[in-house]
């Protein structure tokens, strides 16, 4: 029989927010967290914008050893991680730790590292190439580290599917749990790659916003939109078996209900054009979840405010949800956070839970200009107070994978 699946605990560290809490007051407040680049000298780049991660200074979170030898997105992961751990109230004592996995994911985990110790090898020589170099560049880092610092002997594991990497994580702990194989799971996503390197391949492919306004930079769904903004953070989220919840007591955030996946098998970074694979993952999503599509009442939207990425996430849903389309609500808060790549599923689950905990659905912030290929309700600007049931909410990947989660309101049948 299966299992029912709570979320139980959430950590956050992100461009609006360096908590759960904060980041959450962030979407309230309509924050944008994108600002002028200050981890490198974008002088000579056409891209000037970024959504970094604020008053951020490794020294307060790590010791000074620590701090030298974990790549910036671990940093991210394990200060997300120590929150989502203390808010679940897991420990050694209600919890068999050797089934708690961790399922974190990166998109590109330690290319910061990459970028450093390539330079050096280029300046310096081989020799003085770090002997952490590898052990901080590696995707799978974050959750390892996670996994030493807690004690967490469950299975372990670092999905790598581009943007879609957390939702990915995400779904995968949730079918885990599931199925029995785990009591629980560390799961979501981390990411640091604002730097040069990162900036210039990006930008190199036009998907960057080349706009110095901060306010029309990430504006999904926007006519105006010419691509995306890049963010860095992490959010984890700890998913857990509904009976070893509730026998420890634990407060229960939501219910994850549904997870789809698919591939669109087109194109190395542009989206199948007709959305058909995006929308057979929420399909998908929506048959594991026994719901109908006029149940959801929200879904966050990948939408990075790329061109094709919003047009077609828009034909996904209109061809996954039919004529319910025409009535949910639908809206990015990547104009508050920026893209953070293989995090933003996390962020966006974690945002997801907030809003239907607090019966808010958040806006799509920052959009002015209407574009009729995108021709959904997106709640421009404004947030919605409603009751919010269940909400689904998407990512897509280079690659092709496509990823939707579905999360309910928690109700004790």
């Amino acid at each position: 029989m299966d299992k029912r699946v709570v979320i139980t605990g959430m950590g956050a560290i992100s461009p609006i927010g360096n908590n759960v809490e904060e980041t959450w007051n962030g979407i309230e407040n309509k924050v944008c967290g994108i600002d002028n680049i200050t981890l490198f000298d974008a002088t000579n780049f056409k891209t000037s914008l970024a959504a970094e991660v604020k008053n951020y200074e490794a020294t307060n979170y790590f010791d000074a050893k620590a701090a030298k030898r974990l790549d910036r997105s671990s940093q991210f992961a394990m200060i997300a991680a120590r929150e989502a751990m203390a808010d679940s109230e897991i420990t050694k004592e209600n919890t068999d730790l050797d089934r708690v996995g961790v399922f974190v994911s990166s998109g590109i985990a330690g290319l910061t590292t990459i970028q450093e110790q390539c330079e050096i090898n280029y300046v310096k020589g081989n020799s003085r190439v770090s002997p952490m170099f590898i052990p901080m560049a590696i995707a799978n880092m974050p959750a390892g580290n996670i996994s030493i610092e807690f004690g967490l002997k469950g299975e372990s594991m670092a999905v790598v599917t581009a943007c879609a990497s957390a939702t990915h994580a995400i779904g995968e702990a949730y079918k885990t749990i599931k199925h029995g194989y785990e009591d629980a799971v560390l799961a979501g996503g981390t990411e640091a790659s604002i730097c040069m390197v990162g900036i210039a391949g990006f930008e190199n492919m036009k998907a960057l916003s080349n706009s110095t306004d901060k306010e029309r930079a990430s504006i999904p769904f926007d006519a105006e939109r010419n691509g995306f903004v890049m963010g860095e953070g992490s959010g984890i989220l700890v998913l857990e078996e509904l009976e070893h919840a509730k026998k420890r007591g634990a407060k229960i955030y939501a219910e994850v209900i549904g997870f789809g996946s698919t591939t669109d098998a087109y194109h190395i970074t542009s989206p199948c054009p007709d959305g058909e694979c995006g929308a057979k993952a929420m399909i998908r999503a929506i048959k594991d979840a026994d719901i109908k599509p006029e149940d959801i009442d929200y879904i966050n939207t990948h939408g990075t405010s790329t061109h094709l990425n919003d047009m077609t996430e828009t034909m996904a849903i209109k061809t996954a949800l039919g004529e319910a389309s025409k009535d949910v609500l639908v809206s990015s808060t990547k104009g508050n956070t920026g893209h953070l790549l293989g995090a933003a599923g996390a962020i966006e689950a974690i945002i997801s839970v907030c809003a239907i905990n607090n019966k808010m659905v958040p806006p799509t912030i920052n959009y002015k200009v209407k574009d009729e290929e995108c021709d959904l309700n997106v709640v421009p600007n404004e947030p919605v107070k409603k009751d919010i049931n269940v909400v689904m909410s998407n990512s897509l990947g280079f690659g092709g994978h496509n990823a939707s989660i579905i999360i309910k309101k928690y109700e004790e049948v």
